[in-house]
C-alpha cells in the first residue's frame, strides 16, 4: 500500500510545481506592443517605453492605425497605442483621445497587462484612454478562457480512457487496443464540440473545425498513452498526467500567453499538442485562419507520435510473448528430464522358453541323453 501512494505523492509534486511554476508570478517577457505614428515623438515615445520596461515590452512603432490592426490580427504585436493625433484623417488616431488596440481574442490577460501599462501614459496626456478591442472573443465567452477549460475537458476524457484500455483491456491484442484509442477519441471529440457549441456556445461559427481539431488532439493523447502502457504498467497515469496535464495545460497559452511566461513554459507552446489545440482552435475561429496550418500540423506530429509509439509497443509485445513462450518451453524440457532422472529403471524380466544351466544338466542325466 505505501508503494501505491507513492504515485498520488509525486502528482502532488508534479502539479504544484508545474502550476505555480508556470501560473504563480505571470510578468510580460518581451511582449511586442506599438506605438502608432512615423513622427519623431512616436518614435521618441516607443525609446522612452522601451526604456523603462527593462525588457519586459519590445515597443515598435507603425505609421497607421490600420497597420497596427492587421499587426494585431496577425498576432505579431498585443497592444498599439495611438496617441492623440492631429486630426488630419490619415490612420493616425484620434484628435482629442489617446487610444489602445487589443485583441481580446488572442488573450484577455495580455489585453489587460497592455491595458495597465498605457492607461497611466494617457493620463499624462490629460485625457482618458479609450480601448478598442479590435479582435473580439464570442458573447458567451467573454474572457476567451472557455477554449482553455474545454481543453481540460478533452484532456481528463482522453488520458483517463487510457486507464480503462491498458488496464481492463490488457490482456487484448494491442491492435484491438488501438482501435478502441481511436473509437474513444472521436466520442470524446464530439463531447468536446457539443459542449463548444450547443451547450455552452463558446464559439459562434467554425464548429465542424474545432472537431477536427479536437479528434486531432484526443487521438494524439490516447495512442501515445495506449503504446506507454506496455512499458510503464501502473505508471502510466503519471506519465500520461506529466504529459497532458502537468506540461500541457501550463504551456497551452489559455491563461497566459508565453510571453507572460517564464522561458521553460514559453518553449513548450511552440511544440506542444495543448497549444497546438488552443492556438488552433483561436486562428480558425477568431482570425480567419492566419497561422492555422501549422498548429494542425503539430497536432497532425502528435498523432504520429502515438501510431509510432502503438507500433514500438506492439513490437515489445510479440517479443515478449516469443521470450515467455521459449522460457516456459525450456522450463516444461528441465522439468521432464528432472523427473526422467528420479524413477529408478525397471529390473529385467526372465526370457520366457530358455532355462539355467544347471536345471538342463539334470535333465540330461535323468533321460540319459
Amino acid at each position: 500500500m505505501l508503494t501505491h501512494l507513492v504515485t498520488p505523492l509525486l502528482m502532488c509534486i508534479g502539479m504544484g510545481l508545474a502550476y505555480l511554476g508556470a501560473f504563480a508570478h505571470p510578468a510580460p517577457h518581451h511582449l511586442p506592443v506599438a506605438v502608432v505614428g512615423s513622427s519623431r515623438s512616436a518614435q521618441l515615445l516607443a525609446q522612452s517605453i522601451n526604456d523603462k520596461a527593462g525588457g519586459d515590452l519590445e515597443v515598435r512603432t507603425v505609421a497607421h492605425r490600420s497597420t497596427a490592426v492587421d499587426q494585431l490580427n496577425h498576432q505579431d504585436i498585443f497592444g498599439a497605442y495611438v496617441p492623440k493625433g492631429d486630426g488630419s484623417g490619415k490612420g493616425r488616431g484620434d484628435a482629442a483621445t489617446p487610444e489602445l488596440l487589443v485583441a481580446t481574442a488572442a488573450s484577455d490577460t495580455s489585453a489587460s497587462v497592455v491595458q495597465k501599462i498605457f492607461t497611466p501614459l494617457a493620463a499624462q496626456q490629460g485625457a482618458p484612454l479609450k480601448v478598442t478591442d479590435v479582435a473580439p472573443t464570442a458573447d458567451d465567452d467573454p474572457t476567451g478562457q472557455g477554449i482553455f477549460f474545454l481543453l481540460v475537458a478533452i484532456s481528463i476524457g482522453s488520458y483517463a480512457s487510457v486507464a480503462v484500455i491498458g488496464g481492463a483491456g490488457a490482456v487484448l491484442p494491442i491492435r484491438l487496443r488501438a482501435a478502441l484509442a481511436v473509437g474513444t477519441s472521436f466520442v470524446v471529440s464530439l463531447i468536446g464540440a457539443a459542449f463548444a457549441g450547443p451547450v455552452f456556445h463558446l464559439v459562434d461559427h467554425g464548429l465542424w473545425g474545432l472537431w477536427g481539431m479536437a479528434w486531432l488532439y484526443s487521438a494524439g493523447i490516447l495512442l501515445i498513452g495506449t503504446g506507454l502502457h506496455t512499458f510503464l504498467k501502473r505508471w502510466t497515469t503519471l506519465g500520461v498526467m506529466a504529459l497532458f496535464v502537468m506540461l500541457n495545460f501550463t504551456s497551452s497559452g489559455g491563461i497566459f500567453r508565453p510571453e507572460m511566461q517564464n522561458g521553460f513554459f514559453a518553449a513548450l507552446h511552440s511544440f506542444w499538442n495543448g497549444a497546438g489545440f488552443v492556438e488552433g482552435v483561436r486562428n480558425h475561429v477568431y482570425f480567419d485562419g492566419y497561422g492555422l496550418s501549422g498548429h494542425l500540423w503539430t497536432l497532425a506530429l502528435w498523432l504520429v507520435v502515438g501510431v509510432l509509439m502503438v507500433g514500438v509497443a506492439a513490437l515489445a509485445e510479440r517479443r515478449r510473448r516469443s521470450a515467455e513462450a521459449e522460457a516456459a518451453a525450456n522450463a516444461a524440457a528441465v522439468a521432464a528430464a528432472a523427473v526422467a532422472a528420479t524413477v529408478p529403471e525397471p529390473a529385467p524380466k526372465p526370457v520366457r522358453g530358455f532355462v539355467d544351466d544347471g536345471v538342463e544338466e539334470e535333465l540330461e542325466e535323468t533321460v540319459g541323453v
